[in-house]
């Protein structure tokens, strides 16, 4: 996947975490962008803000995992010649609505009331004990580049 064709379907993003199921990172149809749902988890199966010292205590950084998260989807939307600004709509899922706070604090660097709609919600859990987020997101494609 090259990421520079008007036709690029998308697809899964070269450097980026392989997904953990049979599906892409990224989809075009037509003007959209459909931007699967992201987690922190780096390439290496690490997860960005999540830290375990040698006793097994945990640290788990909403912030650090947020950024994470956004940068991400940014690398994603470029893949397809797009970018953040691109965005129409965001569904974030948290673990744990008390990180709501700390969460909209680190999207505020990245968007204001001029970005995408919004939608949070609490989820159960994620796929790995240590996220607690994860950002699905539709995009759309500027009509000169």
């Amino acid at each position: 996947m090259t990421g520079r064709s008007g036709a690029d379907p998308g697809g899964v993003v070269p450097g980026l975490a392989t997904p953990r199921g049979r599906f892409p990172h990224v989809r075009v149809a037509g003007d959209l962008i459909f931007v699967s749902g992201t987690s922190s988890r780096r390439p290496d199966n690490s997860i960005a803000g999540a830290r375990v010292d040698p006793m097994g205590v945990t640290d788990l950084d909403i912030r650090a995992q947020t950024r994470a998260v956004l940068d991400t989807i940014r690398d994603i939307l470029r893949s397809v010649d797009a970018d953040l600004a691109d965005l129409v709509q965001v569904t974030t899922y948290l673990v744990n609505m008390n990180d709501f706070g700390g969460y909209n604090e680190v999207y505020a660097e990245y968007f204001d009331e001029t970005g995408p709609t919004r939608t949070t919600v609490a989820v159960h859990q994620l796929p790995h004990p240590h996220l607690l987020i994860e950002i699905q997101a539709v995009g759309r494609r500027r009509a000169t580049r």
